[in-house]
This record gives C-alpha cells, structure tokens and sequence, in this order.
C-alpha cells in the first residue's frame, strides 16, 4: 500500500460528503485476512462489509434499484459486518504509519469498465487545441493561447454541440484555418468517449497517482465519475482524477493511451453515492468541483468549477457510450470530463503548470467528498498485480461466488 502525507491523516472527516447522514455510500476495502477486496456501505459512522449479499460492486450496481436494494440490506439484523468506524478505516487508508493488515480503502468500483468523456467543457477545450498547436511543447504555449482565445473565446462557452451555431462557428474556424480535431468532438455531434484503464486498475482515496516518467508537461484532470449498469441505468456517482500527460497526446492525439493510461494514473472515489429520491443526476450537474494541488516545494494552487458549464448532457455522454451499438455487461464508469488546464506558473515563467513527485491533489465536492492522492512517477507506484482472475479465485474461495 502506498504512503500519503502525515497532515491528511488529520483531515480525513474531508472524505466524507457533508451531508452524509443522508447518503447512500458505497466503497471497497481491502481484507488482508481474506487476501482480496470486499463492497462495503458507509452507515451511520461505520463501514459494513455487505459481501455476502454483493460480492462485487458490479453486483450491486446491476440491481433494478440499488439504494433501495442496499437500504433493504441494512435493515436486516445481520446482513452486513461491522468492520469498524468511517475514520477508524479511512485514516489508515491515508497515514504514513498504515497498518496493511487493517482494512484499508479501494477503488469503489471493481468490474465496472473505465470510460472517459472529452473536450467537455469550453476551457479544457481551447487547452487541447493549444496542446495540439504546440505539439506537446509548453514554451509555444501560452503565445499560442492568446491567439487562439482571441480567436474563439466567448462564442464557444455557451454553444451546444452539434447545433447549426455549431456548424457555422466550425466552417467560420476553418476558414480561419485554426480547425482541430479536439473541436470536432467539442462542439460536433458526436462525444469523444474513450477507455481511461482497465478493469480493476484504478486506485483509491489515499493512494499513489502515477504520471508517465517520459511526461515533463502533465496536470491532474478533476471530474465527476458516473456509475451506469449494463442497461444503460445511471446508478451513482463519485469523483476521479484523469491525469493527462499534455505534452505526450499534444505530439498526436493517436497517442491517447499512453497519455491516458499507466500504471496508477486513474483515481476514483472515494466513495459510490448511489442515487435515491434526494440525489440525482440533477444534483450531480449543480456540483462545485474543487481541486487543490500542494508541492512539497511549497507551492499551491487552487481553482473551483461548476459543472453547469458542461457542454453535453450526461444522458448524451451515456446514449453514446452505451446502446444497440455497444454493451457493458458489468456496467461502466464513465468520467465527464474537466475544465480543468491549470496554466499558472510553476517554476519558469510561460511555461505553465507541470507535476513534481510529491504533489498532494485533492478534489472535492460538498456531496461527493474529498478524493486525495499523492503524486508519483508511474514506475514507482506500487504495480497493479490484483487483477480479474485473482479476484475470482480469492471470491470463490471465501465462498462468495
């Protein structure tokens, strides 16, 4: 398990949705005595092992109704096991001084497939056009941003994607010759939706974030993660972190995949809010999306984002995803995409804002909680060993399966 600064043991009630009496949280933690990961609920200050009823995540979410499903279960007298107190797990989630043999908190999804939705907000999307325009070199950039918010600037922040003002702010650009490819899926009909890491691959609250040690231009993505099942059902939501490494898909976007997907480089959590009759994917679009980076060379930034700005719909995000033209039979956790492109600068003037090993991210909102990492290179991130087929044999042999 991996290591986090001493001051967010301090801190960990900041994990915790403010208004969490009301919610309906769902995570994973790590058992050592059973060798593998169990689903846990957050209740009324515990953590509930709920393993026997939904081995999986995935079993849960595949429910007709998951909060009712899970409320049900907390009703009965001994359908889940006590494992302990919220702060009691989430600290030794986040020390230094953690105890391996104590559970500890995952990645609340399991067999969920990782998706990721892009250029969906005006802001990130003259950031990829820059990137492209530079191709990956950070000293072009920041000339490069002038022209090109000169050049679109307010007309691209309120536009729907693939509306005729759409069409004509397109054929207007390309007669300007400044057309992208990151535009035609930002303001073109059809949503870049792309594989973010494979399943069982993301880490959780407390853990190392990898970036790519190649990568000397990088920065955390902070967004809203949705939960959907295999019908297409939005079942909950949580918070993640899709670190991007700018100067590597900036070079060419065909180089997504080692831009987007590395040992550690995809955080979620910390915790699933199944949606019930007093949060929704209406409250989900008012979210305050909150990032805070802390140096260890002692600088800081913060910024805030509303997702009113999203330039889609989530159902849209969803309907292109999944449908008649492609299934998730263990459903699918899909990133929204950020607004996110943090441009201060870190070290040399112009040249914007990059990671250092040692960075602490943290990305909150008031009725998500609070998802923090601590940044590392990818090769120095403890390696993914636990995959599909340790998971199923560890199930099988607790007999849970």
């Amino acid at each position: 398990m991996s290591k986090i600064l001493p001051k967010l043991a301090a801190g960990v009630d900041a994990a915790i949705p403010s208004d969490h009496d009301e919610a309906l949280l769902v995570g994973r933690v790590w058992h050592s005595g059973a060798g593998g990961p169990s689903p846990v609920a957050l209740w009324r200050g515990r953590v509930l092992d709920i393993s026997r009823a939904f081995p999986t995540v995935r079993d849960l979410t595949e429910q007709v109704a998951p909060a009712k499903a899970l409320f049900d279960l907390l009703g009965k007298s001994g359908g889940a096991e006590d494992i302990g107190p919220i702060e009691v797990v989430l600290k030794n989630s986040v020390c230094p001084e953690n105890d391996a043999t104590k559970p500890y908190f995952l990645s609340p999804i399991d067999l969920h497939a990782v998706k990721a939705a892009g250029v969906t907000f005006a802001v990130s999307m003259l950031e990829r056009v820059i990137e492209e325009r530079a191709s990956g070199d950070p000293d072009r950039a920041q000339v490069l941003r002038q022209d090109i918010e000169s050049a679109m600037g307010a007309s691209i922040k309120n536009l729907k994607p693939g509306s005729p003002a759409a069409e004509n702010l397109k054929d207007t650009l390309i007669g300007k010759g400044i057309w992208s490819q990151y535009l035609e899926v930002g303001i073109g009909p059809d949503a870049e939706i792309f594989t973010k890491s494979q399943i069982l691959s993301s880490v959780g609250v407390g853990a190392e974030i990898g970036i790519h040690p190649i990568s000397s231009w990088n920065n955390p993505e902070p967004e809203v993660v949705l939960i959907i099942s295999s019908k297409g059902d939005i079942v909950g939501a949580t918070l993640g972190n899709d670190v991007n490494l700018r100067d590597v898909e900036g070079r060419s976007a065909l180089l997504l995949g080692k831009a987007k997907d590395n040992n550690a480089s995809c955080a979620i959590g910390p915790f699933i809010r199944l949606f019930d009759e007093g949060f929704g994917i209406n409250e989900v679009k008012q979210q305050r999306v909150r990032l805070r980076i802390e140096g260890e060379d002692g600088f800081v930034l913060d910024d805030e984002s509303s997702m009113t700005e999203l330039s889609r719909e989530p159902s849209d995000m969803v309907g292109q995803m999944i449908g008649a033209h492609h299934q998730y039979p263990d459903g699918a956790a899909l990133f929204l995409g950020t607004m996110f492109a943090p441009t201060k600068d870190r070290d040399v003037e112009g040249r914007g804002f990059t990671h250092k090993p040692g960075d602490v991210v943290s990305i909150s909102s008031e009725n998500l909680g609070q998802l923090t990492n601590r940044v590392n290179y990818a090769t120095e991130c403890p390696p993914w060993t636990f995959g599909v087929a340790d998971l199923m044999r560890n199930l099988a042999k607790r007999g849970l399966i």
